[in-house]
């Protein structure tokens, strides 16, 4: 009411009205409520339903329209008085600000124009929407077919964008786009009963009458057949026509235009360190012939008749190792995943609360993907987090690396991880964010947990999971070979090969993922050899004062922090743990 009264006072007198001070807080709030209305269908997941009708614009005018409100709110948030926040504030300013300088910075380069990598697409984003969405009400079924209908203008900005790509010369290269004309024409049908899109429609809520839902579903199906199916087949025909005849013979980020400076800087930004390719990829060189060594252990204790290229032939090609139906393989994944969710109390003093379960990859994109993933719960508690497991070629598929794998996907990894970071206390962009190498590093560092709690007892499992480390460590120097150093696709391919345990398969896809996806694969081994190096100072600082679980929470309590922020919480962790336990 005061302020209603300065108001109409200043007007009477002639001066104008003092505008509000900024603030730390009415920054992170504007920002994020941007982040929403630029991502309609994530801000659905979160229960807010302000934009239900809405897909968002992948143009390149709101690319560039994006950016300058970032700048405005870096300006915002460079014109507080940081010095006068609280620690808990200056943390928040920090991580706000560096995220908005990164993508400030990332528009300097032409990575806009990669609109699409091998695994993703604005097909791949539409016919994921039945996994992503609410389906309760008649409202959410409403939406829904309002978002099939607002497809033909997505995808034709997508092209759009792509297009100007080409005339810029920033493509994706040819090498690692192979197939990927065949996962946007699978959803190319002749009638909507065959489209992932009417997925939702399976089974009636109890809460929609008969009549309203025939209605529902005859709109549905309407959009899919005159909407969607035709956007998506005119996708296909752009990328076969035009974009796969433009793709880039080179596979090195390096290659494209002011490409060195791109590539370092992915690699700043996946690593949230000052690394150079150059000093990465040296670090990955030394974790191959570390993990190399404690490989060829296991292989002697094995009483293995045989050198070490023998022994991953071995491991390829024995039928005892590979299940015969996509039911065995993913009852085999839910019994280590049941397994480990007993143990987690050994691990952590917190859990959260959101469960998680398993489904198989789409069936779409299961061959030119990678081996799992994990998809994170709705915000507003309305989905559980998804394992999801590849049952395509079965042949790829070995048991030795189950128990690795879902401690990587599930828990304690990326599902836990993430759950958790949902219920903390923290401001929605922290709470529903991260930065990769702290995500990843969390996820390759929860499958050395399996150690600690009885796991990896057959000696095959553990030369699984110290295989699915040096794929990691390999990650280190195959990226930075091909995108910096020159190393063609078949020497990263031949090298991967050379030091992993991985099928000829599972190698090929993610050499692939990593030339579409520069500098991303760089995280997880920088993030895991971080926080083991933080838990063996912890452990030396503590001595017998060390908990596990009391690091662990310490290691998770603020989200998906940046790597030298981790430290700086774990520095505190280990003087608050001496000094209550002199």
């Amino acid at each position: 009411m005061k302020s209603m009264i300065g108001v109409a006072a200043a007007a009477a007198f002639g001066f104008a009205a003092a505008e509000p001070a900024d603030s730390l807080d009415a920054v992170i709030k504007d920002h994020w409520a941007w982040t929403l209305e630029q991502n309609p269908t994530f801000a659905t997941s979160l229960g807010v339903r302000d934009y239900d009708d809405r897909l968002g614009d992948p143009s390149l005018a709101a690319v560039d329209a994006a950016v300058e409100k970032e700048k405005a709110f870096l300006g915002r948030l460079e014109a507080l008085d940081r010095d006068a926040l609280s620690e808990a504030d200056r943390l928040n300013y920090d991580l706000l600000a560096l995220e908005l300088r990164n993508d400030i910075e990332a528009a300097s380069f032409g990575g806009k124009y990669l609109a699409i990598t091998n695994r993703a697409g604005p097909h791949t984003f539409i016919t994921g929407l039945p996994d992503d969405l609410p389906f309760f009400t008649r409202a959410d079924f409403e939406s829904y077919v309002k978002r099939l209908d607002a497809t033909p203008a997505y995808i034709d900005a997508v092209i759009a964008r792509l297009k100007a790509g080409i005339d810029a010369g920033w493509t994706q290269p040819c090498q690692a786009m192979e197939g990927y004309e065949e996962t946007i024409r699978f959803h190319v049908v002749d009638k909507a009963s065959n489209s992932a899109l009417m997925k939702p429609f399976a089974a009636q809520p109890a809460t929609i009458s008969n009549r309203d839902w025939k209605k529902l579903k005859a709109a549905a199906e309407s959009a899919v057949m005159k909407n969607a199916v035709p956007a998506i087949a005119r996708f296909a025909d752009f990328y076969a026509k035009d974009y796969a005849p433009a793709c880039r013979k080179e596979i090195a980020a390096s290659a494209l235009p002011d490409g060195a400076a791109y590539y370092a800087h992915r690699a700043r930004r996946f690593t949230t360190t000052d690394m150079t390719p150059d000093a990465i990829h040296a670090l990955g060189l030394q974790e191959v012939a570390r993990i190399r060594k404690e490989m060829g252990a296991i292989i002697k204790s094995v009483k293995f008749d045989g050198d070490f290229k023998a022994f991953q032939e071995f491991l390829r090609t024995d039928p005892r190792f590979y299940a015969k139906t996509p039911e065995d393989l993913m009852e085999k994944n839910a019994l280590v995943a049941k397994r480990i969710d007993g143990e987690l109390p050994r691990l952590f003093t917190r859990l959260p609360r959101m469960p998680y379960t398993l489904k198989e990859i789409p069936a779409d994109i299961a061959e030119g993907t990678t081996t799992a993933y994990y998809e994170r719960p709705a915000g507003d508690g309305s989905r559980a987090g998804v394992y999801r497991v590849n049952t395509s070629k079965l042949e790829t598929r070995p048991f030795y690396e189950i128990e690795a794998l879902t401690l990587h996907e599930a828990v304690p990894g990326h599902h836990f991880q993430i759950a958790l970071a949902q219920e903390l206390d923290l401001p929605e962009f922290r709470r529903f964010g991260g930065f990769t190498a702290f995500v990843e590093g969390w996820g390759l560092y929860a499958e050395s947990l399996g150690l600690d709690v009885g796991f990896y007892a057959d000696p095959y499992s553990n030369f699984g999971r110290l295989s699915y480390e040096m794929w990691r460590a390999c990650r280190l120097v195959v990226d930075t070979g091909m995108h910096a150093m020159g190393w063609s696709r078949q020497r990263a391919l031949d090298y991967m090969t050379a030091n992993t345990a991985l099928s000829a398969h599972e190698i090929r896809t993610e050499i692939d993922r990593y030339i579409a996806w520069p500098g991303q694969a760089l995280a997880y081994k920088t993030g895991e050899m971080r926080i083991i190096a933080l838990r063996r100072r912890a452990e030396a600082e503590l001595g017998e004062r060390f908990d596990v679980r009391a690091f662990h929470d310490a290691v998770l309590g603020q989200g998906g922090v940046t790597l030298p922020v981790l430290e700086q919480q774990i520095d505190t962790y280990i003087a608050e743990a001496r000094a209550a336990n002199p």
